[in-house]
């Protein structure tokens, strides 16, 4: 199963995040921080981009990378996720 970071910025002020968040726990995504989140899923980049960016405005941003390694400094619970 591939780990995925995800990062959005939604540019409106008072944005709506719901539509966003609510697609990432329905993928069991865990919320890292602010607007990062992480997921271990057996999909693609391009196929997670594609299922989030219905949710974001023409001059918003979206990152989904893979992660290949990774090392994190006092964020236990983010840790635990990527290792379990």
């Amino acid at each position: 199963m591939a780990k995925f970071m995800i990062a959005y910025d939604l540019k409106q002020q008072g944005q709506n995040y719901n539509c966003i968040t609510e697609k990432l726990k329905k993928l069991n995504a865990f919320h890292s921080q602010g607007s990062v989140w992480l997921l271990k899923s057996d999909t693609t980049c391009k196929d997670l981009r594609d299922h989030l960016k219905g949710c974001l405005d023409s001059n918003d941003e979206l990152m989904v990378v893979q992660i290949s390694d990774w090392a994190s400094y006092q964020m236990p619970h983010d840790a635990k996720y990527l290792k379990g």
